[in-house]
């Protein structure tokens, strides 16, 4: 890790700014319930065949930060982090680290992490009515009120940038599967299409390697 940190920032100072092209794939809401694999399953991908990828654009890493505890080690970041217009899916994995990152961030930097600079959303402060304690570094609100609503001109929720509601139904139960036959489709299309003959062999002499020593029965 720590060559791997050093290379970065030297090629940074350097000017050897490194970018990733950015992609996404779009499915249409409809697509997702009959699809024939759950599509929120964190172990499959989509094809590209059936949704190929769109570019976003570029990511380059452009300078190094100046105060490495100020600008990297109170970074808080999580992906409940949204801005309106675009929002969570169902993905359970997701749904549970909505919760746990900001409160992994308020438990380590100070429930009022998001005054932090490096935190604050670009060229914003975001008015709410979250006050005192721990890392507090803007004027506190002065002796305004921390309730809502009130008379004194206080921020008012903005109702145009609520989620929209997500229509359920059925029984929260443990089921089976529900796409048994969907277990070996991509491994074997990783291995047959994707794979060259050379990663092949390397994946066998990995997956012996590591077995070789199990009892036969096992």
């Amino acid at each position: 890790m720590h060559f791997s940190t050093s290379d970065l920032y030297g090629n940074i100072a350097k000017g050897n700014h490194p970018s990733w092209t950015w992609f996404v794939q779009l499915m249409p809401e409809k697509d997702a319930a009959n699809y024939r694999f759950d599509v929120l399953d964190i172990t499959k991908v989509w094809p590209q065949s059936d949704y190929p990828l769109h570019k976003v654009g570029k990511m380059t890493l452009n300078r190094n930060p100046e105060n490495y505890h100020a600008e990297v080690e109170q970074v808080a970041f999580s992906p409940s982090h949204l801005i309106p217009g675009i929002e969570p899916s169902a993905d359970k994995m997701l749904q549970g680290r909505l919760f746990s990152y900001p409160d992994t961030q308020r438990y380590r930097l100070g429930k009022n992490y998001q005054q932090i600079p490096i935190n604050c959303p670009y060229r914003a402060r975001v008015n709410t009515y979250i006050r005192d304690g721990a890392a507090t570094v803007n004027g506190n609100f002065g002796g305004a009120p921390n309730y809502e609503p009130n008379s004194m001109g206080g921020p008012k929720e903005d109702p145009s940038a609520a989620w929209h509601k997500d229509p359920v139904s059925g029984h929260a139960a443990r089921y089976k599967p529900q796409h048994p036959n969907t277990y070996y489709e991509q491994p074997r299309t990783l291995y047959n299409k994707v794979y060259d003959e050379a990663a092949r062999e390397r994946l066998i002499s990995n997956l012996a390697g590591a077995l070789g020593g199990a009892r036969r029965d096992i």
